[in-house]
């Protein structure tokens, strides 16, 4: 008997035209695809404009949880990529705002780019179904 796994549905999906799953929830655990500042047509929000940025991820990370029977309380694990550095006290204070204690394990790189030009932030979520 094989673990129980299935794809987390979203209508509109805005990543299926990167040919990407929105998330998979396998056993009692949540895998989510990175989420950045996409509205549900796929179109970057806040470009330019960090907070505006974060407050769409975490609305798209509500979107996510929702649709799979969860919450923001059973988030365990975060993996946040910036495209600077500099940004690193936004996030800290963003933890404060998005989560509460215990906060989930953390994971915070620079990276140099990432999928879309316009995008400063993505964050990929492990959580308990």
């Amino acid at each position: 008997m094989g673990t129980y796994k299935q794809v987390i549905k979203l209508d509109p999906d805005p990543l299926a035209p990167y040919a990407i799953s929105p998330g998979w929830q396998v056993g009692d655990m949540l895998f989510f695809s990175g989420q950045a500042a996409l509205n549900e047509q796929g179109e970057v929000v806040g470009a330019g404009d960090f907070d505006m940025q974060l407050r769409q991820i975490f609305l798209n990370i509500d979107r996510m949880l929702h649709a799979a029977g969860s919450s923001r309380d059973q988030i365990i694990k975060v993996t946040i990529y910036l495209t600077d550095m500099g940004n690193f006290p936004k996030i800290v204070e963003a933890r404060k705002t998005y989560f509460q204690y215990p906060y989930p394990a953390d994971t915070t790189l620079e990276v140099k780019a990432l999928a879309l030009p316009e995008l400063m932030v993505e964050i990929d979520v492990i959580a308990v179904a």
